[in-house]
């Protein structure tokens, strides 16, 4: 039965970058984090390439240090189907077919997921997708420990490898902020009730014995030895009898009253076991390349870790689960033995103050007092005002009774309301995107969700290509039935990030993409000189981030604090259809002069940029609509 499944799960190609070998891994990291999944999966599900990229590679040496028993192959990235010439590597594309899945998190996952699929008895693979299967799930624009695993700790291990010896002297800031992290208190799913056994615990005395552990692991015969590195027992029996017995952790008898009645607040923290908390996840995966190679070169140049004591112990507890030193082994990975080291709290306040800046802004008191009037009036005083431009075609509307039924929104699951206003955001962009498309264009439509543009202009414009980029699988999965359906020849399909996506395109359009979403898309029409209309959304997500500070323009910036354009942003959001109609008002304004930034932000790099009301503005509380041309 199992060879039926996996036979009939088509082959899908799985591209990886190649730039040189260091030691026992392949760089970029991300290649040599790619193979110690399929080898810790024991995944043989996908035909590999090695994707040099420059132009002298051997390929017998590099696949002569490929002891995974896995076909790889060397191609040059000329080679490379069309869809995955316009990402990052790595990717994985089925055999034939535009389906794309790009960057680091979503491949792996897609392993995970597809190793499962081929062999349900794996359920420990799918465990590493942690609970409700979010592991790196979130997109490393947004989520910082998504973009510490998957971009900062390998390109600082990267830096660190290759840079000057005068630059190796010290520990990268992104070494340090993981083993930050590390020391933080975990927070899991019914931690309360964890935290309570752990009181109970430390109440009693008890001591760090883990009778469990020394029973053989389900599967394999190992034996997990935990006595070099103790941990604090409780974490450390319930994270192993997780990996041990996948039914869930040993049973506990009801605490006694006085536990059950300690405040929450009373309660001790738990301690880190893997990189996420208290569960081996394939954030643990991820890192262990990467750390590996930096603690050899520490090694090697006898750098002492005296700095890094919680990593060096996460180091030896992840080589103590099933399986990842076999993993290592026929990925030639010859994982180090390290002493047991002891953080002192002078080390521990030390490693804090090395946090980047724009990682503590986020502790920033947010709480704003007053409403938007005084920073309008403020705007107001100096001459600005919400403007907004007249709509180039207001009656202009699709002629949806003749279209194909797959062309539809009602057709990606929504009720007829909805779908009727969907329609009418529609004909808003489709009109604006004819007028500015022209035989052979390429149209990228960003945050795509189930393709209700993609789909309707790649039908409706068949002689230029349309991607549709989405970091939701299913939606873009959807969006593939729908394509399908349809018989389109014309439509490409990206499950990526948006930073994955390095293609050259002359358009691009995003329908409610949220917060900082619309930023994103914006500069990345700009780097690609393309014209983008955008309806942008979830203003009161807008924030600060690693690429983002705002307000964005030098008019705005000389007028407003960051605080100042929050409060905007905020009362943005006020515009749903129940609300008073004042209300409302003061939102369209606030939506009109956070857009206005954008505006004029994109103006100050060459840009002509009209901020325009949807027709009718019913269609959605969120009715601006960004049109800009370089």
């Amino acid at each position: 039965l199992r060879r039926k499944m996996k036979d009939s799960i088509p082959e899908e190609h799985l591209y990886l970058g190649f730039s040189h070998q260091y030691g026992d891994s392949i760089f970029p990291l991300h290649t040599s984090i790619s193979l110690f999944l399929l080898s810790y999966c024991d995944c043989k599900l996908f035909k590999i390439f090695l994707v040099p990229t420059g132009e002298n590679a051997d390929d017998q040496l590099v696949t002569k240090n490929l002891s995974l028993n896995l076909e790889v192959c060397l191609i040059s990235r000329c080679q490379l189907p069309v869809v995955v010439q316009s990402c990052c590597l790595p990717a994985v594309v089925v055999k034939d077919g535009k389906f794309c899945r790009a960057g680091l998190s979503v491949v792996l996952r897609h392993i995970i997921q597809k190793t499962y699929q081929a062999d349900p008895s794996k359920k420990d693979v799918l465990e590493l997708l942690g609970f409700k299967k979010t592991c790196l799930k979130a997109c490393a624009e947004v989520s910082r420990w998504t973009r510490l695993c998957e971009i900062s700790i390998p390109l600082a291990v990267e830096r660190f490898l290759t840079g000057s010896p005068e630059n190796c002297q010290t520990i990268p800031p992104d070494v340090l902020e993981l083993e930050r992290k590390l020391g933080e208190p975990v927070r899991v799913h019914n931690d309360d009730k964890i935290r309570r056994q752990k009181l109970q615990q430390q109440k009693a005395g008890a001591k760090a014995a883990l009778p469990v552990l020394a029973k053989e692991a389900a599967e394999g015969g190992e034996l997990v030895e935990m006595h070099e590195h103790p941990l604090p027992s409780l974490e450390l029996s319930i994270a192993f009898s997780k990996l041990l017995v996948q039914e869930g952790s040993a049973t506990v008898n009801r605490e006694p009253p006085h536990i059950r009645k300690t405040k929450t607040s009373d309660l001790p923290p738990l301690d880190h076991v893997f990189a996420e908390g208290l569960y081996f996840t394939l954030a643990d995966l991820v890192l262990l390349p990467c750390i590996h190679q930096f603690l050899v070169s520490c090694k090697k140049q006898g750098k002492n870790l005296f700095n890094l004591p919680l990593i060096s112990s996460w180091y030896q507890r992840v080589q103590e689960v099933p399986r990842v030193k076999q993993a290592a082994d026929k990925c030639n990975m010859q994982l180090l033995q390290l002493p047991e080291l002891q953080s002192t709290p002078e080390e521990q306040l030390q490693n804090s103050s090395l946090v980047p800046d724009e990682l503590e802004e986020e502790h920033e008191d947010n709480h704003f007092i007053g409403g938007p009037r005084p920073t309008m009036t403020k705007l107001m005083e100096s001459g600005i005002e919400a403007k907004f431009s007249p709509h180039p075609c207001p009656n202009w509307t699709l002629d949806w009774n003749s279209l194909p039924a797959a062309v539809s929104p009602g057709e990606g699951k929504m009720s007829r309301d909805r779908a009727l206003r969907k329609q009418q955001q529609l004909n808003n962009l489709v009109a604006v995107v004819k007028k500015l498309a022209k035989p052979g264009d390429v149209i990228v439509d960003f945050c795509s969700g189930g393709g209700h543009v993609g789909i309707v202009l790649a039908h409706m414009m068949p002689s230029c290509q349309v991607v549709l980029i989405e970091n939701k699988e299913l939606s873009l999965i959807r969006a593939k039935e729908r394509s399908d359906e349809l018989g389109l020849n014309n439509v490409w399909f990206i499950q990526a990030n948006l930073d994955y996506f390095n293609g050259t395109f002359n358009i691009g359009i995003a329908l409610h993409a949220c917060g900082v979403a619309t930023d994103m898309v914006i500069e990345h029409c700009i780097k690609a000189q393309a014209a983008f209309v955008i309806c942008p959304c979830c203003y009161g997500f807008i924030q600060n981030t690693v690429k983002f500070t705002y307000p964005q323009s030098h008019q705005f910036k000389e007028i407003l604090s960051y605080k100042e354009h929050m409060i905007l942003c905020r009362f943005a959001d006020q515009t749903a259809v129940q609300l008073p109609l004042e209300r409302r008002l003061i939102g369209k304004q606030c939506m009109g002069l956070v857009d206005l930034d954008r505006a004029w932000a994109a103006e100050g790099r060459n840009y002509s940029v009209q901020v325009i009301s949807m027709e009718p503005e019913s269609c959605s509380p969120k009715n601006n609509m960004l049109v800009g041309t370089p």
